[in-house]
């Protein structure tokens, strides 16, 4: 009887040993994440909209961010909250100090001004309105001249005319193949297009030869720089090959 006695109080010492070791070593681990995995540094890449400062804020939102690792296995498990203009991110870590973030921006074609609404109806290559916004975006260009009777934000433009939409949204890709970026572009009668670059209008008529019209005028409009006028582009075809300036001022 004595004897199981023994066996049971060694056998019980041995196992509280077990639990003292086994918290002291989950003791020293939650010490060393706290103290060694803490956030010096955020790298962002793929932000053209958003200040690296503002995607920081943005991420960095609880009062646990100050630790990478928590904040890492955060973005793991949940996806961060909305932010206008931003499709997902992805966050990974270059231990123990430096956060990377690689933003995913939503594609922004063009925008269209809801006066009744007074907010941006920004929309992607597919012609869905992707985001509702009263900001301005610079590099995305407004569109004027065509009339929408209501937007609703995930739905395609209710633009009258399916060759309407088709050729805005032809165009609006060509212009982003050739990394430029018009203030505005106007619809104008008998289905004319007429694109704003600073202080030059460019009268690029109906829809026809977008592509060619598009390379071409990439490489006049540098020669324009700091001039104002018209660009007359609309009678404009290979054959033809008649393009004039009208300065003004």
């Amino acid at each position: 009887m004595g004897k199981r006695r023994r066996k049971r109080r060694g056998k019980g010492k041995v196992i509280g040993l077990a639990i003292l070791l086994f918290l002291l070593v989950l003791g020293v681990g939650a010490l060393v994440v706290m103290k060694l995995f803490t956030v010096e540094s955020v790298a962002v890449e793929g932000s053209s909209l958003y200040a690296d400062e503002v995607i920081e804020e943005w991420l960095l939102d609880d009062d646990h961010s100050w630790n990478s690792l928590y904040v890492f296995l955060k973005y793991k498990f949940q996806e961060p909250r909305e932010l206008a203009f931003v499709d997902s991110a992805d966050v990974s870590l270059d231990p123990p100090h430096t956060l990377k973030v690689t933003v995913h921006e939503k594609e922004l074609m063009g925008r269209i001004y809801v006066d009744i609404m007074g907010q941006n109806a920004y929309f992607d290559k597919r012609g869905i309105v992707v985001e509702m916004s009263s900001e301005e975006i610079e590099s995305v260009p407004k569109i004027t001249g065509i009339d929408v009777e209501k937007i609703v934000l995930g739905e395609k433009l209710p633009i009258k005319g399916n060759s309407v939409l088709r050729n805005l949204l032809s165009l609006t890709q060509i212009l982003k193949k050739y990394e430029m970026e018009p203030k505005s572009i106007k619809y104008g009668t008998e289905g004319s297009y007429t694109l704003k670059f600073g202080k030059i209008s460019v009268l690029l008529g109906q829809a026809e030869d977008f592509n060619d019209k598009i390379s071409r005028l990439s490489k006049i409009l540098p020669k324009l720089e700091g001039k104002k006028g018209i660009l007359h582009m609309e009678n404009w075809s290979e054959d033809t090959t008649d393009i004039t300036f009208e300065q003004s001022g």
